[in-house]
């Protein structure tokens, strides 16, 4: 069951990656307001395929598209993981209104480990100036299964199996095994993050 942290704004902006996570969640959020979207270019092909199918979706359903486009180098001191967040959001911060993004209890399981083991446990925030996430009690497989069953098309981004990249390490190798050590951990993060939410 798709859950909701807050009150959604009237005419929000969903930064919409292409993948199932924020297809679902635009496709969520359109049935109850007029919604226009956010696309931000890596530069890379995956993300090339990523565009067009939201170029073409958003066509479609005549939903206005906001594109950015990566235009700077990466500095040599920080990963490439942090300078695509960096450049996403400072595409997002320059739009005008209210942005939605789609990220997830299980994106906030994984934060909440990472961040941990670097000897401050804390989870993905439920605001950032303009920009909200009200899916964040809402499990991965919820929105999966949103966009199963209302036939919503999406890609998947072949780098996010790469573990190279350290967020998909912990996903791939740490996430399980905490699991198996707490079954209900998801539980008490989505706890933790409504507990942030009312302070």
């Amino acid at each position: 069951m798709i859950k909701l942290l807050g009150k959604l704004p009237n005419d929000p902006i969903i930064a919409l990656s292409g993948g199932v996570d924020s297809m679902a969640a635009a496709d969520f959020i359109s049935r109850s307001r007029s919604v226009q979207c956010a696309f931000f270019h890596h530069g890379t092909p995956t993300s090339n395929e990523a565009f067009l199918h939201v170029a073409e979706y958003c066509s479609k359903r005549d939903w206005p598209l906001h594109v950015g486009v990566m235009s700077t180098n990466k500095p040599t001191d920080i990963s490439p993981e942090e300078h695509w967040r960096n450049e996403r959001y400072r595409f997002l911060d320059s739009l005008d209104g209210d942005i939605i993004t789609a990220h997830h209890l299980d994106d906030c399981v994984e934060t909440y480990l990472w961040s941990t083991m670097h000897g401050t446990a804390k989870v993905i925030p439920y605001k950032r100036n303009r920009i909200i996430r009200p899916f964040l009690r809402t499990p991965k497989q919820d929105l999966i299964s949103w966009a199963k069953r209302n036939n919503i098309p999406w890609v998947d981004d072949i780098t996010n199996k790469d573990t190279k990249y350290m967020r998909n390490y912990v996903r791939k190798h740490i996430v399980p095994h905490a699991y198996e050590i707490n079954p209900g951990l998801a539980k008490v993060v989505s706890k933790i993050v409504l507990l942030n939410n009312r302070r």
